[in-house]
């Protein structure tokens, strides 16, 4: 007698949709995203979409709350990693956009770019989650020890390099990434009295 074998778990169909729904806007744009081709990229029925998200918003609403627990989830693992002491927070903040490879970042970006550039170009107000993260980060940032302006200057130069590669704008060499980065991590030195 031959036992069935057990079919290999794959992700469930809210996952699987709401990841075709991120690849679609990564690859072929947000314009492109409607829920007949988030279900055909998922390889489920248009009832079976609708089942999980009443509507392109919905749909919307879901992948945005998705990358905010995700930002939550990696800043609190970037931050347990940091020795204990004033600047834990922007420490977390300088390795999280320095810490990497350049690769790692990239995929990070882009990912949180399409979904914020979709949700942006739907209905700003669906990056609420993402906001109020962030602010979350900020209010760490602020009650971090570090002298005023330290702090959120790293953060700035975080999300300024987040910008420029989610639009384009630029990108730093090697040489250039690792001389920002030394010269962040100085902010993060106690002020020398004068």
């Amino acid at each position: 007698m031959f036992l069935a074998r057990s079919p290999v778990a794959g992700p469930d169909a809210r996952t699987r949709i709401l990841d075709a729904a991120e690849a679609i806007v990564r690859g072929r744009g947000v314009a492109q995203l409607t829920l007949e081709a988030a279900a055909r990229e998922a390889g489920v029925s248009k009832g079976g979409l609708l089942y999980h998200f009443a509507s392109k918003e919905a749909l919307l609403t879901a992948l945005l709350g998705r990358m905010a627990e995700w930002l939550r989830q990696d800043f609190a693992a970037t931050f347990a990693e940091q020795p204990a002491g004033p600047g834990r927070a922007t420490r977390a903040v300088l390795a999280w956009g320095f810490g990497q490879a350049p690769e790692a970042i990239n995929e990070r970006s882009d990912r949180a770019a399409a979904v914020f550039l979709a949700a942006h170009h739907h209905d700003p107000a669906l990056l609420d989650p993402a906001r109020a993260v962030i602010g979350e980060f900020r209010a760490a940032i602020a009650a971090d020890g570090l002298p005023p302006g330290h702090g959120p200057a790293i953060m700035a130069a975080v999300d300024g390099l987040f910008m420029a590669r989610i639009f384009n704008l630029y990108t730093p060499t090697p040489t250039e990434r690792e001389a920002m980065h030394v010269v962040l991590g100085r902010l993060l030195a106690p002020e020398t009295p004068r």
